[in-house]
């Protein structure tokens, strides 16, 4: 097993377990990696130090939301340079998240700007930024993903990316609040090369109205050669991630989904995604 997506402490908001610990679980648990992710912190650094006492591996990368200045091609270039292999588009920053009206850091600081970040088609002013980051990503054959944005601009994105020499991507929870894109939409963007949508723990437990037969119905739909489970776990409520993306499995396959083709999504399918 291979979770793709964990949050971890230090964050600004609460997290189950610190880095270390989170690690360590994942190694006690037979897992073969992670990867940390931070909305407003690169987790290369935390990544590569978590790493250095157990056997698994850990990645780490950068979401491109307000502490970075957005869809900023040298927060990129910084990330990558330093050896991190996922660049998501902006998350809790996204224009999408302001109008969910989800969490951010201004929600809660409201001495920060409210400034909220998109792509074309949303908005046509960052499409040379994009093309930058989506050359850089290619550059070290990294993951793109897709983060919180909006379903036009997954759209364009992928397209973009493919055409810039992208080999990974990766649609962040496509079935979400955030962006709320349909199936059926999620499975023709999966069909192109290198492209797996991904389905977590965090839909299962949190999203309001979601059920287990309607995530293994999105599953199916997309087609489990081309879906990743990942955890997105790590809040106090939640399991420990371990625990959670486990739990992830079990479910779906009380649905009737094939429990050897849910590992592969929760383990070579993810980790191919991310090792070098």
């Amino acid at each position: 097993m291979f979770d793709l997506h964990v949050h971890a402490a230090p964050d600004i908001t609460a997290r189950r377990m610190d880095d270390h610990d989170v690690v360590a679980d994942y190694a006690a648990s037979g897992f073969s990696g992670c990867v940390l992710k931070a909305h407003y912190e690169s987790t290369v650094g935390r990544a590569a130090t978590a790493a250095r006492t157990q056997p698994v591996r850990v990645y780490g990368g950068i979401a491109l939301n307000q502490h970075v200045g957005g869809v900023n091609p040298a927060a990129v270039a910084a990330t990558l340079d330093a050896g991190g292999r996922v660049v998501w588009m902006p998350t809790a920053d996204a224009h999408t998240q302001r109008a969910a009206s989800l969490p951010s850091l201004c929600g809660t600081r409201t001495d920060l700007s409210p400034h909220t970040y998109a792509i074309p088609p949303k908005d046509p002013s960052s499409a040379e930024a994009a093309r930058t980051i989506c050359r850089m990503v290619a550059e070290v054959d990294g993951l793109l993903a897709t983060g919180h944005l909006s379903v036009p601009e997954v759209r364009w994105l992928t397209s973009t990316a493919r055409e810039l020499g992208v080999r990974r991507l990766l649609l962040t929870h496509p079935g979400y609040t955030v962006p709320g894109m349909p199936a059926a939409q999620a499975a023709e963007l999966a069909a192109g090369p290198g492209t797996f949508v991904e389905i977590t723990t965090f839909q299962l437990l949190h999203q309001p109205g979601m059920t287990a037969a309607r995530l293994a119905s999105y599953a199916s739909r997309v087609g489990l050669g081309h879906v990743v489970l990942s955890s997105d776990a790590g809040q106090p409520d939640s399991p420990s991630p371990p625990a959670a993306l486990e739990l992830l499995v079990d479910v779906l396959a009380r649905e009737g989904l094939d429990r050897g083709a849910l590992r592969a999504c929760a383990g070579e399918l993810p980790e191919a995604l991310v090792v070098p």
